[in-house]
C-alpha cells in the first residue's frame, strides 16, 4: 500500500471515528420526556405560567387536562399551575421566606381558601390514582412513575408552604423521590426526574448533623454535591423542569451565601422572562441579602416603576418589593422610609395575612428605633389583630411591653 493510499485511508477511519464519536455523545446527551410535553397547547401554557400570567397558564392547562381524561401527565400539569397560582396570590413565592430557617418554626398566618384547596388536594389524588392505575400494569410505565412523583411533590409542596404539615410533606417526598430515581434507573435521560431527586438530595444532605445521624438508622441519605449536580442537569437540559431547577439552584446558593453566582442565575432567568415579576423581585432580594445596600434599594424601587407601566407585568404583587424595599432601607438605618415600604406592603389590597404581620411588626419595630413610640404602638397593635395566634403576634406584645432598641 503506497504512502498517498495508507494516509487516505486513515484520514477515512479517523473521519468515521469521529462521526462516531459524536453519534455516541448526541445519544448519550438525549433527554426522554412526555411526548405531551411537546404539545403546542402544553408549550403556550407554559409561557404564560413563567410571565405569572397563572389564570392564562390554568385555563389551557385545565383545557389539555380535559382532552386528555385519565392521562396522570395531563393532571399534574393542571395540578403545578393551579398551586402556584395560590401561592402567589399568599405571598408566599417571595423567597426571602425561605431563606431562612424562621420559616420552619412557629406559628404562620395563611389565608387558606377551602375551595381552592379541595380542588389541589382533588387534582393531586386523582393524578395519583391514575398513574396507580398504569403503574400496576406496567411497573416500568416511566412516564406514569415521573407523573406520580411530581405530583406527590406537588402536594408535598402545598401541604408544606401552607398548611405546614412537615411530617406528611417529608413522607410525600421520600415517596415522590422514590418514584424519581426508580424513573432513573430506567431511564437516565428522562432528565425532569433530575429536579426532585436532587431538591431532596441537597436539603437532606444540608441537614444538621446530628439529625442527619439519626435519620440515617432509616436509611434516609443525602448529598448537597450530589444534589446540586442533579439540579444543574435539569437547569441545562429538563423539558418542564429547567426554569424551576435554576430557581431551586439560585435559593440554594443564596443560603450559602454565594450571592454572585445566584445573582448571576436569576438574571439569566430573567433575561429569558423579561415580564416574569418573581425574577425581578428575587434579584433585589439577592443584591439586599448580599450587602449592595443602596442598590438593592434602587432594584427595589425599579421594580415599583416598572410595575406602574400597563400591563408590563401580567401580575405583579407589589407588597412583596415594598417589603423588600423596606428591608433594604432599613439595613441603610433609613428608618423613616424603611417604616413608609413596610407600611405600604402591610397596606397593600389582597396582601397576605403572613406578609402583613411581618410588614407591620417590621415598621414598628422602625418607628422604635425612631423614637415615635405612639407610631411603633400602632403597628403592633395592627399586627396583633392580623394574626393573634402567630410567633410575630408574640412579639409584637412584647414590643408593645417594652420598646425594641435594635437587639
Amino acid at each position: 500500500m503506497s504512502l498517498s493510499v495508507r494516509r487516505g485511508w486513515m484520514r477515512s477511519v479517523g473521519v468515521l471515528m469521529g462521526m462516531f464519536a459524536v453519534a455516541c455523545l448526541g445519544w448519550a446527551t438525549e433527554v426522554h420526556t412526555n411526548p405531551l410535553n411537546h404539545d403546542p397547547l402544553v408549550r403556550e401554557a407554559f409561557v404564560h405560567f413563567y410571565e405569572l400570567d397563572y389564570p392564562g397558564a390554568v385555563e389551557r392547562f385545565d383545557r389539555f387536562h380535559q382532552e386528555h381524561p385519565g392521562d396522570p401527565q395531563a393532571t399534574a400539569l393542571l395540578l403545578d399551575a393551579v398551586i402556584f397560582q395560590e401561592l402567589y396570590r399568599q405571598d408566599l413565592l417571595d423567597t426571602t421566606f425561605y431563606a431562612n430557617d424562621g420559616f420552619l418554626t412557629g406559628h404562620h398566618a395563611t389565608q387558606e381558601d377551602p375551595a381552592t384547596r379541595d380542588r389541589i388536594l382533588g387534582l393531586a389524588d386523582e393524578a395519583i390514582h391514575e398513574a396507580d392505575w398504569r403503574i400496576g400494569r406496567n411497573s416500568s410505565d416511566i412516564d406514569a412513575l415521573f407523573a406520580r412523583g411530581w405530583a406527590r411533590s406537588l402536594k408535598c409542596t402545598y401541604l408544606a408552604m401552607v398548611e405546614r404539615g412537615f411530617g406528611a410533606g417529608f413522607r410525600l417526598a421520600s415517596k415522590a423521590k422514590d418514584d424519581e430515581m426508580k424513573v432513573l434507573q430506567l431511564d437516565p435521560n428522562y432528565v425532569d426526574a433530575k429536579l426532585i431527586t436532587g431538591v431532596y438530595e441537597y436539603v437532606v444532605g444540608a441537614l444538621p448533623g446530628p439529625f442527619k445521624f439519626l435519620i440515617g438508622f432509616a436509611g434516609i441519605t443525602g448529598s448537597k454535591s450530589r444534589g446540586m449536580e442533579m439540579l444543574k442537569d435539569a437547569g441545562n437540559r429538563g423539558i418542564t423542569t429547567n426554569v424551576e431547577a435554576r430557581t431551586v439552584i439560585a435559593l440554594f446558593l443564596r443560603r450559602e451565601s454565594k450571592y454572585k453566582d445566584a445573582i448571576q442565575g436569576v438574571r439569566s432567568l430573567k433575561n429569558e422572562y423579561p415580564r416574569n415579576y418573581l425574577f425581578w423581585l428575587e434579584e433585589a432580594n439577592l443584591r439586599k441579602d448580599g450587602g449592595e445596600g443602596m442598590a438593592a434599594v434602587q432594584a427595589y424601587r425599579d421594580i415599583v416603576e416598572s410595575s406602574a407601566k400597563p400591563g408590563y407585568f401580567a401580575s405583579a404583587r407589589l407588597e412583596l418589593a415594598y417589603f423588600g424595599l423596606g428591608d433594604a432601607l432599613r439595613g441603610q438605618r433609613i428608618y423613616r422610609d424603611a417604616a413608609q415600604a413596610y407600611e405600604q406592603a402591610a397596606w397593600t389590597p389582597n396582601v397576605g395575612p403572613e406578609l402583613k404581620i411581618r410588614s407591620l411588626l417590621a415598621a414598628g419595630e422602625c418607628h422604635d428605633l425612631l423614637g415615635e413610640r405612639p407610631l411603633a404602638i400602632k403597628d403592633y397593635q395592627a399586627a396583633i389583630s392580623a394574626g393573634p395566634g402567630t410567633s410575630r403576634a408574640d412579639t409584637a406584645r412584647k414590643r408593645i411591653r417594652n420598646a425594641y432598641h435594635g437587639n
